[in-house]
């Protein structure tokens, strides 16, 4: 069977990507070879049912998974295959349930980063320790290029081969179009429904490339994504998006 290769964690102008999910959509078609996406903003899983009826409505070549990237008290969780929106600010526990509820699958984005909320050493080490039906991770993000991610990368790597056995997946955490497609994550298949199949079958891999620079990417647009990604959050509360549940 073939080697398909995902992006599950990308950004867009609905929480702190600087572009819109259009031009997303139209940069995935045109500049990368990904079979598959995920669209993941912060609290709000809009954008990626937005990508979803579009890439189907022009028929684009590759699949769009909805999601959100969640914040609980503990850190960022990925909330992939989700359509509604998972309350902020709750314990991880919590927020596993919620996702699981939906028939979505839990990813540890950027794992250990001190850069940005992330799950630590100690909440992972609980999660995979009790075994319990809808409180786990899916996966574990070992392929993530940005600098929150890449830091600590080899010190997770170490302890999910040694301890959370966790499958692992790739994501480029894209803020900026150029960035999307420099973490990926491998499976056999083309299409989401073989992804979901690899990832519940452990059969999953992470992958990754060069970031671009800042001044590849421009800095006037750096500039305006660090100006948007601030402001994302009280775009939330003035739109009754940001819920402590």
């Amino acid at each position: 069977m073939a080697v398909g290769i995902a992006d599950l964690h990308l950004h867009t102008r609905v929480s702190d990507g600087l572009a819109s999910v259009e031009e997303v959509l139209k940069f995935v078609e045109h500049r990368t070879d990904l079979d598959v996406i995920a669209i993941t903003d912060h609290e709000d899983v809009t954008g990626g049912l937005r990508a979803q009826e579009l890439a189907a409505k022009r028929a684009y070549r590759f699949d769009v998974v909805p999601g959100s990237e969640v914040t609980t008290r503990h850190g960022h969780v990925l909330a992939l295959f989700a359509e509604r929106d998972v309350p902020s600010f709750r314990s991880v526990e919590a927020t596993l349930e919620r996702i699981h509820e939906q028939d979505g699958l839990a990813i540890a984005p950027h794992p250990l980063s001190w850069l940005t909320r992330s799950i630590s050493e100690r909440t992972l080490d609980r999660i995979c320790g009790r075994n319990e039906a809808g409180v786990t991770f899916d996966a574990i993000e070992l392929a993530n290029p940005s600098p929150a991610g890449l830091r600590t990368r080899a010190r997770a790597l170490r302890l999910n081969a040694e301890r959370w056995r966790l499958p692992a997946s790739g994501g480029s955490d894209a803020h900026h179009l150029l960035h999307i497609g420099t973490g990926w994550t491998t499976f056999e298949g083309r299409t989401a429904a073989d992804l979901r199949a690899a990832l519940a079958a452990g059969k999953t891999g992470g992958e990754l490339s060069r970031y671009p620079h800042a001044a590849e990417v421009g800095y006037r647009r750096i500039a305006m994504g660090l100006a948007w990604g601030y402001m994302a959050t009280p775009r939330k509360i003035l739109r009754g998006k940001w819920r402590s549940g």
